[in-house]
């Protein structure tokens, strides 16, 4: 037996069975949802660090999602913010560093 107590995704418990296996599940709401993700998102990030793939980044993106929804926001609402950011401050992609910042006058 191991022991996990950490937030899955929904058809782990069902790739578990169909594997022969039996896991016991409970399910969090509220602040415990809001806490769980959190650290899920802590675990994806520190997985793409270690990992640097594209897989790993999907999962970033799957638990902001989460996070979305727990906020009571869809996925099309936090692509349409990232839309809108995008839009009016640009993204990460040309590689910027700001050094500094002083006084014109």
């Amino acid at each position: 037996m191991k022991t996990y107590n950490k937030l899955v995704r929904d058809k782990i418990p069902q790739i578990i069975e169909k594997d022969g296996k039996g896991c016991d599940i409970t399910i969090a709401c509220g602040d415990e949802k809001k806490e769980l993700l959190r650290a899920k998102l802590m675990e994806e990030v520190n997985e793409y660090l270690e990992d640097d793939n594209l897989e790993e980044l999907a999962d970033v993106m799957e638990v902001l999602f989460g996070l979305a929804n727990q906020l009571g926001y869809t996925e099309e609402d936090l692509i349409k913010k990232r839309e809108e950011k995008l839009k009016a401050r640009g993204g990460f992609k040309e590689g910027i560093v700001l050094e500094k910042t002083y006084d014109l006058k």
